[in-house]
């Protein structure tokens, strides 16, 4: 029986002709994201995609560690942060190459001010992630 490569679109998913699939980041993000649902289990969703659990697990180690970015949580779970904005007299700005930090809980993430507006999104997204 001869075999193909097959690309499912739907799924960004990459069948190899040995049958061997290839997860885009974007379908492991997702999938990561359903375990993370109340009452969802990590056998429950890998009976759902055919994979083996371990894989699953790895995915959301890569996740917790920043490495894999999750996708924004829906709509019934955003919320508004306060923001103080404040005029101080006699303060310089902040020079180029100052830092910006986000405080999550206990956590301080301590990032360069030129990091790029995408990628505190990313990191932002990733810690509201981890439960």
């Amino acid at each position: 029986m001869e075999h193909s490569t097959e690309f499912l679109n739907n799924v960004d998913l990459l069948i190899e002709p040995r049958g061997r699939r290839r997860w885009s980041d974007t379908l492991k993000a997702q999938i990561v994201a359903e375990t993370l649902v109340d009452g969802a289990t990590v056998n429950g969703v890998t009976r759902r995609y055919d994979m083996r659990a371990n894989q699953l697990s790895g995915w959301r180690r890569q996740a917790r560690e920043g490495k894999l970015v999750l996708p924004a949580a829906s709509g019934d779970d955003l919320g508004f942060a306060s923001l103080v904005v404040r005029e101080e007299v006699g303060v310089d700005p902040v020079p180029v190459g100052g830092t910006l930090d986000i405080l999550w809980s206990d956590v301080t993430v301590r990032l360069d001010a030129n990091t790029p507006t995408r990628r505190i999104m990313e990191i932002v997204r990733a810690m509201n992630a981890v439960p």
